[in-house]
């Protein structure tokens, strides 16, 4: 006969354990919002998140605390503990009351002993387990209220911290129930059990949290959180995720490629339905050899031989009686050559203080890295960069990205910088096809006359910022001149904004479009494939 044995789960079993991938996931989901790599993890556990694979989400330290905390209060609001210590009252008087009717049976009112008895009865009372610590030396005549008596010293340890209890939380209970003194002393346990566990998370002690006990006073689903929650860091550095550095938590470069390849599976994601991409040519560009791929000469194809190949060919054919050989077309092999050409992009990616509302900047971001990965995976002799722009403009390295966030406080676009950074890229890494893409929600509001930087708010309600704008166009006429294309992608709509754009794109004869943070994503790559092979045509 089979038999299945079940146990309590202990927060140990493997089916539990935390995913290193879906924890990155979830991690990279608040590096999106701006967070560094130890703002998020703390955030994590504090509010939780959701593992997808489990289809589970995974309770934070605040919602456990929240929990242990209300039920403690239901304990408050159940109970009233006025009369928790009746009981162990009226067992000392009735155990003193016999040992004082042994005593005058035996001794008389006016003895020492029971003059002593009296005296230790009567004294001032501090509180019922000072009562019975008063006796704790008496010889009892009584030998059966002496065995009950030991038996009270024996709960004295117990009867003074509930006195203690009762005496610091007894108006905090003002419920219909009328506690007895067991039921008191099992209150007062979970209580002390509760705010125990609740000190443990509140301070990070989770070693010290035993998940049975959790699970009595929660639920199992806050145990598997809580394991989860302290298994965090850890199986991220294990799955080499993260690493310690001067500056505290890093994503390690591995971390850096999953969160570029799920960013691009979620910007990519919609254009899986149409015809196969890939940087399509027709004309012949550079070539590179494609070690030992070879093919048979068809006519109209380049002679490129492979004259190893060729000559074994021949060999087969007919040996050769001696030299010069003759070859005939069927002999010959071609080299198999990929003909490739390259594109330099930049990416100017608005970083001004609007760019935080509305979930603009995260979807930005996410496109940045998505374009990363397509470009190191799909065209790796692709040039890629991207440059940040508010009031000032700096280049972002691709290990920073997952961790940028927009500039707080920092109100002014200077994307005339943006550009002459760009030009500066560009020109460094020269290609046939250079681009730059600029994702914005603003138009220019801040520029330089020589070295001297300067910002100017738009006049008036609705209005532009006419120096700005005037010397951002110089530096888009200069890009002009040097043949890169700029293609625009505005977040906003307002009149000034779409003017600007507008102008920009008949000066260069770029692309300009308007879409929402969700539609971003599907946007760029459409424009960033579509631009591809329309460069190399």
């Amino acid at each position: 006969m089979k038999s299945i044995v079940y146990s309590h789960w202990d927060g140990s079993q493997a089916e539990f354990s935390l995913d290193a991938k879906e924890a990155l996931d979830a991690l990279s989901d608040l590096l999106m919002e701006g967070l560094d790599v130890q703002q998020a993890l703390e955030w994590m556990r504090r509010h939780g998140f959701q593992l997808g694979g489990l289809d589970m989400r995974v309770m934070g330290l605040d919602e456990m605390l929240d929990g242990l905390r209300a039920e403690a209060e239901s304990l408050y609001d159940r109970y009233d503990l006025d009369h928790a210590m009746d009981e162990m009252r009226r067992r000392l008087d009735d155990i003193l009351d016999r040992e004082q009717q042994s005593l005058l049976d035996r001794f008389g009112f006016e003895s020492a002993r029971m003059n002593d008895f009296m005296t230790r009865r009567h004294a001032k009372e501090a509180g019922l387990a000072d009562s019975i610590e008063r006796f704790r030396d008496f010889e009892f005549e009584n030998e059966a209220a002496d065995e009950e008596f030991q038996e009270l010293l024996q709960e004295l340890d117990r009867l003074r911290a509930l006195e203690r209890f009762v005496g610091e939380r007894g108006r905090r209970f003002q419920g219909p129930e009328t506690a007895d003194y067991e039921t008191a002393q099992q209150i007062r346990a979970r209580i002390e059990a509760l705010e125990k566990f609740a000190r443990d998370l509140a301070e990070g002690n989770f070693e010290s949290i035993s998940p049975e006990e959790l699970s009595e006073l929660l639920s199992e689903d806050a145990v598997r959180s809580l394991i989860m929650i302290r298994d965090l860091q850890s199986t991220l550095e294990q799955a080499g995720y993260l690493r310690s550095g001067e500056e505290g938590d890093q994503l390690t470069p591995r971390a850096i490629r999953r969160i570029g390849a799920q960013a691009l599976a979620e910007v990519y994601g919609s254009l899986r339905k149409d015809r196969p991409g890939g940087h399509e040519i027709d004309a012949r560009g550079a070539a590179i050899p494609l070690p030992d791929q070879t093919k048979p000469y068809e006519f109209g194809d380049p002679l490129d031989l492979d004259v190893v190949q060729t000559l074994l060919n021949r060999i087969k054919r007919e040996p050769p009686s001696g030299f010069p050989m003759k070859l005939s077309v069927e002999d010959f092999v071609l080299r198999e050559m990929d003909y490739t050409t390259q594109s330099t992009t930049v990416l100017l990616l608005d970083m001004s203080w609007s760019m935080s509302w509305a979930g603009r900047f995260p979807a930005a971001k996410r496109v940045a890295l998505a374009l990363d990965q397509l470009i190191r995976t799909r065209y790796p002799r692709d040039q890629f960069f991207v440059v940040g722009f508010s009031t000032r403009a700096r280049e972002i390295k691709i290990q920073e990205l997952p961790e940028v966030s927009w500039d707080m406080g920092e109100p002014f676009t200077n994307l005339q910088e943006g550009l002459m950074l760009a030009e500066r890229l560009i020109a460094r890494n020269p290609s046939r096809n250079p681009q730059i893409l600029v994702i914005t929600d603003g138009q220019p509001t801040a520029y330089f006359l020589g070295k001297e930087l300067h910002v100017e708010w738009p006049m008036g309600f609705g209005g532009v910022s006419p120096h700005a704008v005037a010397e951002t166009m110089k530096q888009v006429r200069r890009v002009t001149r040097r043949g890169v294309t700029i293609n625009t992608f505005m977040l906003d709509d307002s009149p000034e904004l779409l003017g600007f754009v507008e102008h920009m794109t008949q000066v260069n004869r770029g692309r300009a479009f308007f879409t929402a943070p969700s539609q971003l994503g599907s946007f760029m790559m459409i424009d960033y494939l579509n631009g591809r092979r329309k460069q190399r045509c």
